[in-house]
């Protein structure tokens, strides 16, 4: 019996992790839930699931979890704000699922690795901003990562044995010569830039294949989610960023493919649900049921692939422009998109003002050596209030 705790569990992939984990109720228990704010959505998960903690990020609303849990005759322990998840990721689960979104999730998925647990990421944050620092964590605590991305979670199931051992092989020993990354396009695919000056953030948010939290939504709108998993797919597998294309595919069916020295291409098709990345990662290597219909190639039809369009969607060249610039740069990347993502958001920053502010930030700070969390920490907070300069500036703010 396997015991997992999930970061992040009243998101959308929570939600899939939790409806997995319910199906093989021999194979899995829930060991610990994390929430951010939701106090009810988390108390209702723990009386389905009793897990032996609860974590509230927000460690003002501590004392509202306790006294929720205990009303509902349930065990289960609270505890609160960064101490409480470093619990949660390196206590007594076997597995750890991180899918607290954005730069909260980076300490307590850097404790999971370091723990030594099978870590299920799907915070592509943690990998961005720290992806030297996460890679040491894993050696140090000998655990494993299994990305639950679909698009990494593809690349995973099409290398000869997952990911590469970074100390000894990299792609070119493995025969393989580039990896593919699809993406859908996002709601505003096949617009021209002039089109998007007035988009509302419901609009961005209205995801064609998948279903997901208001910020991944509209960094699939912008490709910026795209190119967040450019840099992260560069840290997962050792590869270069000229090993890393991207390719538009509108059905979300092929999730990413490897091509190999010889000509050979693999690619992993599916629905678009993130169960079916999940139960891989959860079982691996074995496979389970994940409860996701069967995929119909001859009622799909047809599958459309074509180039993304970089001129009006220019954040995935920002990201490319941050991997190649190395250091900080990554983390300075993802801390102006969320700040940028965050105020469109709410209605003060015009989407195609989104790039406008991840690119300014980026030539306002040079890119420093990683060369510990604290100066990670230091960047993500000089490039968060540099944004946030530049957002007054233009008086979105």
């Amino acid at each position: 019996m396997k015991r997992v705790a999930v970061l992040g569990a009243t998101g959308s992939i929570g939600a899939s992790a939790l409806d997995v984990i319910a199906r093989h109720p021999d194979r899995f228990a829930v060991a610990a839930l994390s929430a951010n704010r939701n106090v009810d959505a988390l108390v209702a998960l723990c009386v389905r699931h009793r897990p032996a903690l609860a974590v509230i990020a927000d460690a003002a609303l501590e004392s509202e979890l306790r006294s929720k849990l205990a009303a509902a005759n349930l065990a289960t322990r609270a505890a609160c704000g960064a101490e409480g998840l470093r619990e949660a990721a390196a206590g007594d689960a076997n597995i750890v699922i991180a899918a607290i979104v954005g730069a909260a999730g980076l300490d307590s998925t850097l404790a999971a690795a370091r723990a030594g647990k099978r870590l299920l990421l799907a915070n592509k944050e943690a990998v961005v901003m720290a992806g030297p620092l996460l890679l040491q964590a894993l050696r140090e605590g000998s655990g494993e990562l299994v990305p639950i991305d679909s698009e990494h979670n593809a690349i995973f199931q099409c290398l000869p044995s997952g990911r590469p051992d970074l100390e000894r092989c990299r792609l070119e020993q493995a025969g393989v010569r580039r990896i593919v990354l699809t993406a859908s396009g996002g709601p505003f695919r096949g617009r021209a830039r002039a089109q998007l000056a007035a988009v509302t953030p419901d609009q961005a948010c209205a995801h064609p294949n998948w279903v997901m939290g208001r910020k991944i939504s509209v960094d699939s709108a912008t490709l910026m989610n795209k190119g967040l998993e450019v840099i992260e797919a560069h840290w997962l597998f050792g590869a270069h960023a000229d090993q890393i294309d991207v390719v538009v595919h509108p059905q979300s069916i092929v999730h990413s493919l490897v091509e190999y020295a010889d000509g050979s291409t693999l690619a992993q098709l599916g629905n678009p649900d993130m169960r079916t990345a999940l139960a891989h990662a959860l079982a691996w290597p074995e496979r389970i049921e994940s409860g996701v219909a069967s995929l119909d190639l001859v009622r799909m039809g047809a599958l459309q692939f074509e180039a993304p369009d970089r001129a009006t969607f220019a954040c995935l060249d920002l990201a490319y422009r941050a991997l190649a610039a190395g250091g900080t740069a990554p983390a300075i990347l993802n801390a102006a998109n969320e700040v940028a993502v965050e105020a469109f958001l709410a209605g003060s920053l015009p989407f195609l003002a989104i790039a406008e502010v991840i690119d300014d930030t980026l030539d306002a700070m040079p890119a420093e050596p990683v060369g510990s969390l604290e100066a990670l920490i230091y960047a993500d907070l000089t490039a968060r209030q540099h944004a946030q300069r530049m957002m007054r500036r233009m008086h979105c703010c």
